[in-house]
């Protein structure tokens, strides 16, 4: 779930001096870029530039890494450190200041490896002495065969220094760029002696789509990934099923590309009919030329998978579309929740939990003064004292953040048990902040009842293609559902799944079938949620507590365009899904679960 932006300046940069007043525009654009989505990741940041026609002997791509929630404004405290001569003068700054080039390319990093260090912190950079064989990458993507690109790699005679799969794309696209090139440069000495122009004749006519294409098809997972080579091209691509959000804008002067609409909305200031996304096995491509280009990678198979999660969860929710799409998944709540209050409005108190929550609030609150006919009393019953998602903390902070992120408002409800509390959720993954602090602190105000709403389904199946979910244990639902089988003497299914898991273990991932599925089948959603609601609820809360859970067809009315829904349904979207879903349950019926490894 990392966040992407890159730019390509289409006019000199003096240009730029001229008509804004900054020879800085580009770089005043990615840094806005990068902080609107600070919500995709606060492990670290990136920042790589590349400058057209610097002459040999001068460097012209740079590169500034850091680490920590705080990474962005170090990193551009750093570049915009700019000596007086340099401030209006673009010809000054192209020649002595890193970071006054044509080609941008930022990153937030959100990791799924549990591997830190600044080694780890996008933008990657593969150097060479040709230009046209450097290359700089950054992407959102997760891979689930990176076991398959490392045999690739080694069979070809090469050592790659790491299995994460950032490492891997690099060196397997630089490996197929260098081939590309090497062809170009065959076919040309054959009707040109001199090098320098075979060289300026490869850059030219370097066809980008085609390395792309051919590394990419090995590929299994999702991704949206960006690249520029050291001469100036520069390119976007995305995965054949959208899973990874791709957008772009582009005008005369400049080409965006991000990985939210509204980020370059504010950005650019431009209207959402003028952001496009980039389409599916869509590859964008723009020349040292300027000329744009688009270029289809892989034909999609007509199986959309978009990314539910990003719509419930993890995209900015200023998104017009995804406004309305969170509305509506709390208006889709509205009578599950007054059957749990026994459609008592009178003695109800409506609240939420900070802060991705709120927009399915309204729609909530909205509906059920809809159909009751009344006002809905609602509160800022919960606040958040600490500015940190535990969902994307690493594991070992998780537990201890869990119990001090959240505080109440003191007398927001009637003490006494005379009001029941309803109060919605984004999601409820492992339900580890609920147990340790949520549901405590909730029981001070001494509710008669307290109903906890998850805006989206049960989320039963790990994730490998950008969220760090990945051991079974980690879903409160898998728990529920296994201590379900376990109390109603069907320990057989277990052994059962884990026999047929077994069974398919050093298949191709082809042919792997997700049997896990089969652990949820005996029970209905209602069934799962009132364990999920005993094993969660701690000893000491005295009042009854009721989960509540969106539906997947209530998700898809919802979200009708982003219809990948694995986390809740387990309709892995790749192969590699089933199979890591399949070495999952292995893992865990073995004792020996571990995590994923993608980066």
């Amino acid at each position: 779930m990392c966040g992407i932006a890159m730019i390509r300046l289409l006019k000199p940069l003096d240009y730029y001096q001229q008509k804004y007043g900054t020879w800085q525009y580009g770089l005043q654009k990615m840094y806005l870029l990068m902080e609107k989505q600070h919500n995709r990741g606060q492990e670290g940041a990136g920042l790589a530039t590349v400058k057209l026609d610097m002459p040999a002997g001068e460097e012209y791509i740079w590169r500034e890494r850091n680490e920590g929630k705080n990474a962005i404004q170090e990193i551009f405290a750093q570049v915009s450190n700019i000596p007086d001569a340099a401030i209006d003068n673009p010809e000054i700054a192209k020649q002595t200041l890193p970071y006054a080039g044509e080609l941008y390319l930022g990153h937030l990093r959100y990791s799924t490896t549990g591997r830190s260090g600044l080694s780890y912190v996008h933008p990657f950079l593969r150097r060479h002495n040709w230009k046209n064989r450097t290359l700089v990458l950054a992407g959102n993507f997760n891979l689930t065969n990176v076991d398959e690109l490392f045999e690739y790699l080694t069979l070809k005679g090469q050592h790659p220094r790491d299995k994460g799969d950032t490492f891997l794309l690099l060196e397997q696209l630089g490996y197929l760029l260098d081939k590309e090139v090497q062809s170009k440069y065959d076919q040309l000495k054959l009707r040109y002696s001199n090098d320098l122009a075979i060289t300026r004749k490869i850059e030219e006519n370097l066809n980008i789509a085609s390395f792309i294409r051919k590394a990419e098809k090995l590929w299994d997972g999702g991704y949206a990934i960006c690249g520029i080579l050291g001469h100036g091209d520069m390119f976007a691509f995305r995965d054949s099923k959208g899973i990874r959000p791709a957008y772009y804008f582009k005008d005369d002067e400049i080409v965006v590309i991000a990985s939210e609409r509204p980020v370059i909305q504010t950005a650019m200031n431009v209207k959402e009919e003028d952001v496009h996304e980039l389409g599916e096995g869509e590859a964008l491509i723009v020349k040292k030329s300027g000329e744009v280009m688009f270029e289809t990678i892989r034909i999609p198979d007509g199986k959309s998978a978009k990314c539910s999660f990003e719509r419930i969860y993890f995209s900015r929710g200023n998104d017009k579309d995804i406004y309305n799409e969170r509305k509506k998944l709390g208006e889709l709540l509205s009578t599950p929740i007054l059957q749990a209050i026994d459609n008592d409005i009178d003695n109800s108190v409506f609240s939420f939990i900070p802060n991705t929550a709120e927009v399915a609030f309204y729609g909530m609150t909205e509906q059920i003064e809809r159909q009751t006919g009344k006002t809905v009393n609602t509160q800022k019953v919960l606040l958040k004292d600490i500015k940190l998602r535990t969902f994307i903390s690493k594991n070992n902070e998780r537990d201890d953040l869990a119990t001090h992120v959240y505080d109440i408002t003191y007398g927001s409800i009637r003490r006494n048990k005379q009001d029941n509390l309803v109060a919605i959720d984004d999601s409820i993954v492992r339900g580890t902040t609920l147990k340790q602090s949520i549901l405590k602190i909730l029981n001070r105000l001494e509710p008669k009842k307290i109903v906890i709403v998850s805006s989206s389904p049960q989320v039963r199946f790990p994730d490998y293609y950008g969220i760090d979910m990945s051991q079974m244990s980690e879903f409160c639902a898998f728990r529920a559902a296994i201590q379900l089988l376990k109390d109603m003497g069907l320990q057989k299914i277990i052994d059962d799944v884990y026999q047929k898991s077994k069974a398919q273990e050093n298949l191709p991932k082809e042919q792997v079938h997700n049997y896990v599925q089969e652990i949820y089948e005996p029970f209905t959603v209602e069934q799962i949620s009132g364990k999920i609601a005993q094993m969660l609820t701690p000893a000491e809360v005295d009042c009854p507590v009721e989960l509540v859970y969106q539906t997947v067809e209530g998700l898809h009315i919802a979200c009708p365009n982003h219809s990948g829904d694995w986390y809740f349904t387990g309709n892995y979207p790749t192969a590699g899904g089933n199979r890591l879903v399949n070495q999952a349950f292995i893992n865990y019926y073995e004792g020996k679960e571990m995590h994923f490894f993608g980066d």
